[in-house]
């Protein structure tokens, strides 16, 4: 068990470590709907590989973390912000904010009028679809 609290511990201070860079490429703002002034964690979008990285993690407000955590507790109203995100210029976030826009889309039309006029590069797509 010690190894496993041990690995999550090296873990958060690698995350940790990306913290400022991500806080710069944010505007120290939530990348998904843009919250400011308020206690941003590190996520990061699956598939989540070994060593954490930089361009596979976003810096989030606590309610967008804790919906993207727990799906079934998702509020749809909250992401109506989602408008801007899906065309963001960053991946990570365009994949993070299609993801929960299609999610969404089954029960919203907001949603899917989002997602409608959306162009994506083929490798943010591949991304997407295999979390």
């Amino acid at each position: 068990m010690a190894k496993g609290l041990d690995k999550h511990r090296a873990r958060q201070e690698l995350l940790s470590a990306l913290g400022k860079d991500l806080a710069r490429r944010a505007r120290s703002c939530c990348e998904l709907c843009e919250a400011s002034g308020v206690k941003l964690v590190t996520f990061e979008v699956e598939p989540v590989p070994l060593e954490p990285e930089f361009e596979r993690c976003l810096l989030l407000c606590e309610t967008c973390r804790e919906q993207l955590a727990n799906p079934k507790r998702v509020q749809p109203d909250h992401w109506r912000c989602l408008g801007r995100a899906v065309w963001s210029t960053e991946p990570v976030v365009q994949v993070a904010a299609v993801r929960m826009a299609r999610q969404l889309a089954a029960r919203h039309d907001w949603a899917q009028e989002l997602l409608d006029p959306l162009f994506l590069e083929p490798e943010v797509e591949a991304w997407i679809d295999h979390p």
